[in-house]
């Protein structure tokens, strides 16, 4: 895992939002198109506004995958990550994608998996970008994670702290009205990609990237698995980095 300690919010999504171009665009250019999973949450603000205006992308090429979605949610309440996704990215794209293969949370969820594992390509994605929650999940892997599902979409169960951390960024009233359900890119989907792209902003995320980056490699820090990838980038600000003790962690931009 290449640790990059960034200033601030902004830094960091502006460092974040160029890898992924540059990803892109290399791959458009070698292989005529590219596939990208996109993330959603308040850690993704800047990086997919960044990228929305990026220069040089042929986004026409480019299928866009949704790495998740809350069970029972309309497209368009407000915690719907596929209505933050068309308001926060895809509307904003100088030109449509060659696809959006958005999470419909309001369809039955098993049959919503199964049609989604016929859309995803048969190889690697591309580019992924991703978070880590506060309980070290990824996506809504929440832990103990299943490492070992070769589905691409499954339906999980979201424990008490992840439901919290969605009440505590805002995106619910109370905890009551947050789902128990979601529907995630499973574990070993977002491993496949080709470079995965994790950007972590706020102090509140510190422990669990402590945890990730330094504890053991286990199901109960989903995070934990993405030092297993060989192309996995850690965007931090110095608040979600204030816990690490490893000496190759130093701020680097």
């Amino acid at each position: 895992m290449d640790i990059v300690i960034h200033e601030d919010r902004s830094a960091l999504g502006r460092a974040a939002a160029a890898e992924a171009a540059a990803c892109l665009v290399s791959a458009c250019r070698d292989r005529g198109s590219a596939t990208l999973v996109v993330a959603t949450g308040s850690s993704q603000f800047e990086v997919l506004a960044e990228l929305s205006h990026a220069q040089g992308i042929p986004w026409q090429s480019i299928t866009v995958y949704h790495l998740d979605e809350y069970v029972g949610l309309s497209a368009d309440h407000p915690a719907s990550f596929r209505r933050y996704l068309r308001e926060r990215f895809i509307d904003r794209l100088p030109t449509s994608p060659a696809a959006f293969h958005a999470l419909d949370g309001f369809a039955d969820a098993s049959q919503e998996c199964r049609r989604l594992a016929s859309v995803v390509p048969v190889g690697d994605f591309t580019v992924a970008l991703i978070g880590i929650g506060e309980n070290g999940h990824l996506a809504f892997n929440d832990p103990p994670a299943d490492f070992e599902t070769t589905a691409p979409y499954l339906v999980v169960q979201l424990d008490e702290h992840c439901r919290r951390q969605q009440v505590g960024e805002g995106w619910f009233p109370t905890l009551d009205a947050v789902p128990t359900q979601a529907i995630s890119m499973s574990v070993r989907r977002i491993l496949a990609a080709g470079t995965l792209i994790c950007s972590v902003p706020d102090r509140r995320k510190a422990e669990a990237v402590r945890a990730a980056v330094e504890g053991p490699l286990t199901p109960m820090v989903p995070a934990s698995i993405l030092r297993t990838h060989s192309a996995c980038r850690l965007h931090l600000d110095r608040e979600a980095a204030a816990l690490l003790t490893r000496g190759d962690a130093a701020p680097r931009a």
